[in-house]
């Protein structure tokens, strides 16, 4: 039997941390990107997404609005409105909702067509440009908001008209005479296939996502005979001498790929779907592929940070070890869509690496992507700042050293909302097969299913990840149970984990160790509680001697957590600082933003600017001119950089 994520219904964040985002998602997140749907916050570029549906339905005159995927927003912001009507009931926001989604099903065509650009702008070349133009991408998106908000509400308005939609991509797309044998440059609708099929039970939806993976960079390729088709022109880049098969990943079968290249958030989306299709099918060859491009990705592609794709052309993979810190493209949707792949790879096989990075993408670029009044986003989360070079370099500017209050392509932030709020989907999996409740994620939360004809409640509290702390309390009102329970030891630890049960240190001896996971086989009876102690100590960070922009340098970690120095703490010229690896780093509290939080200060070093008083670029290097002076700095969490004005960042220092 297929190991399933436990139902969302049954699992509600307690947690102090967490549960204080999904309050500011559902209270100003949502609400403010709705009027930004709307066009209604002054100052902010006009997104036209909800008036281009009211065009389309013939409620309104007018052209076409935005990106040509900006469907994909309103999708987005309605799966993050599902998921949290799902943890806690709102009419307001409900009917907000509601209004919407009689908007989108209005503008949809009667043979179940859904895209207000074609609708729009060029009613006759629907399914012409499916390199370029994202129609099936903002379809996928739309159908894992309508699975969202059936799953929440049991309406099934929205629903409905996307099994309308897909049947009719079923019936375009496909091996079959007369259908299309493609895909869409933008993966996304493989992933949302699998959902849909989960929700209604129609295999046919699951066999068109395979469909759909199992056509991607065959031969003959289906772009390079679109383009050709198209006159050899683009929608994007209409000098294009021919289409960039890698960067869409589509340069060889997927099976066949062993190297991440191309867009990141395409490449996450699609890795995501491939797991999701294995575990479905029992496709081995699928789960082979995606265990070598998982180990590309997090040892040698993947940021400190948990961010993934390199540069800004293309929003893209580069080559191994070329992580660099200023130009740092790592898009917030990237990250999101590596979670979306280590919980996926997850449900393959429980690995606490894969947990291990959806715990370090999502406490430090995800939420470092969002500041803390919910309204100011990064679409860019670098690794160093320094605003006059952001500025002032053409290189440098698509690093914005301040977030932005929304951007033209708007993808990130309704992704946010999307994730937080779906947050329960990621802490627990209960695999029948194994009897085993396997907790991924140290995030306080209850969480319930039924077994033996009764029902289990554990109830999680912890204190990250700010402590090291964290307890399980079964509930078993129908009596004992017998399960496993494993637990996920963080690599992080800094020592040996302490487990006690019912208040009694248990033996190493008694704890069996799987993949990470600790695992323990008893008779759960009301009222047992776990409590793990997980060593939380500050450590400097060395990278790989082949990522070069490390080279020298040293990162500051804590528990789950990846801190940064900022010059509202230690001054301007942040590069001129060195640190000592022998210093202790003490744990100093502080607030930011309204954040109560664990800062680091430790001794260090500052080159000392007097060698070059008489303004010289250059000199030799002497003893004199390698002078340095002792300071104090202090480090703060990398999630919170950003928060108390302009100014610059660092995350590697040099160290000496």
């Amino acid at each position: 039997m297929i190991a399933r994520t436990a139902n969302h219904s049954s699992v509600q964040l307690q947690s102090p941390f967490w549960s204080r985002y999904q309050e500011l998602v559902r209270e100003t997140v949502l609400p403010y990107q709705y009027d930004i749907l709307n066009d209604r916050v002054p100052g902010v570029e006009p997104s036209g997404a909800i008036r281009n549906f009211r065009i389309a339905a013939g409620l309104e005159s007018g052209t076409f609005t935005g990106m040509v995927f900006q469907d994909s927003d309103v999708a987005k912001w309605l799966e993050a409105v599902g998921h949290a009507l799902k943890t806690k009931r709102d009419p307001t926001l409900e009917q907000m909702a509601d209004d919407v989604i009689d908007l989108v099903v209005a503008a949809q065509q009667p043979d179940g067509y859904l895209n207000t650009y074609f609708t729009i702008q060029e009613p006759g070349k629907r399914f012409t440009n499916l390199m370029d133009c994202h129609e099936l991408y903002c379809a996928g998106h739309m159908m894992e908001a309508a699975v969202s908000y059936y799953e929440a509400t049991g309406k099934r308005k929205l629903l409905e008209a996307m099994c309308r939609f897909a049947d009719l991509i079923a019936d375009t797309f496909g091996p079959g005479e007369g259908q299309i044998h493609g895909y869409d440059g933008h993966q996304e609708i493989e992933l949302a296939l699998v959902k849909l099929y989960g929700a209604t039970g129609e295999k046919r939806y699951l066999d068109l996502a395979r469909y759909f993976l199992d056509a991607r960079g065959t031969e003959p390729n289906f772009f390079l005979q679109e383009w050709e088709q198209r006159g050899g022109k683009s929608f994007w880049w209409p000098w294009m001498k021919e289409p960039d098969l890698a960067y869409h990943q589509a340069h060889k079968p997927v099976r066949e790929q062993d190297v991440a290249v191309g867009h990141a958030v395409r490449a996450m989306y699609m890795y995501t779907a491939m797991a999701d299709v294995a575990k479905l099918t029992g496709d081995d060859t699928l789960a082979h592929a995606c265990e070598r491009l998982w180990e590309d990705v997090t040892r040698r592609q993947m940021y400190i940070t948990g961010a993934v794709g390199s540069t800004h052309q293309g929003e893209a993979f580069t080559c191994d070890y070329d992580l660099p810190n200023e130009t740092a493209y790592a898009e917030t949707c990237a990250s999101v869509g590596l979670i979306f792949f280590a919980k996926r790879m997850l449900d393959l096989a429980p690995r606490a690496e894969y947990a291990d990075v959806m715990e370090r993408a999502l406490y430090n670029t995800v939420i470092g992507s969002m500041a803390q009044d919910g309204k100011h986003y990064c679409y860019v989360n670098p690794l160093e700042i320094w605003p006059r070079a952001n500025e002032a370099n053409p290189d440098r500017r698509h690093v914005r050293p301040t977030r932005q209050a929304w951007f033209g392509c708007a993808c990130c932030p309704p992704n946010v909302a999307r994730l937080l709020m779906s947050l329960g989907d990621y802490v627990y999996t209960w695999d029948e097969a194994r009897r085993t409740l396997y907790v991924h994620l140290h995030i306080g939360s209850d969480m319930a299913w039924h077994m033996d004809g009764g029902r289990v409640q554990v109830e999680q509290r912890s204190d990250l990840p700010w402590q090291g702390r964290t307890t399980l309390r079964f509930r078993c009102p129908d009596g004992s149970r017998r399960f496993s329970l494993a637990v996920r030891i963080p690599s992080w630890c800094a020592g040996d984990s302490v487990i006690r049960l019912n208040g009694e240190q248990l033996p190493l001896a008694d704890v069996r160790m799987e993949h990470g996971y600790a695992v323990l086989e008893r008779a759960f009876a009301d009222g047992d509680e776990i409590a793990l102690e997980l060593p939380m100590r500050a450590r400097f960070v060395m990278a790989h001697p082949e990522l070069r922009a490390a080279s020298g340098m040293v990162a500051i970690e804590r528990g789950p957590l990846v801190y940064c120095v900022e010059e509202a703490d230690n001054g301007p010229n942040l590069a001129a600082l060195s640190v000592d690896l022998d210093a202790p780093l003490a744990e100093v509290p502080c607030r930011i933003a309204g954040v109560d939080a664990i800062a680091l200060a430790c001794d260090a070093y500052r080159r000392d600017e007097a060698a070059f008083g008489d303004g010289a670029l250059y000199r030799p290097a002497t003893e004199e001119a390698r002078r340095e002076h002792r300071v104090k700095i202090r480090a703060i969490p990398y999630f919170l950089w950003g928060n108390r004005g302009q100014g610059e960042m660092r995350v590697w220092l040099r160290w000496r």
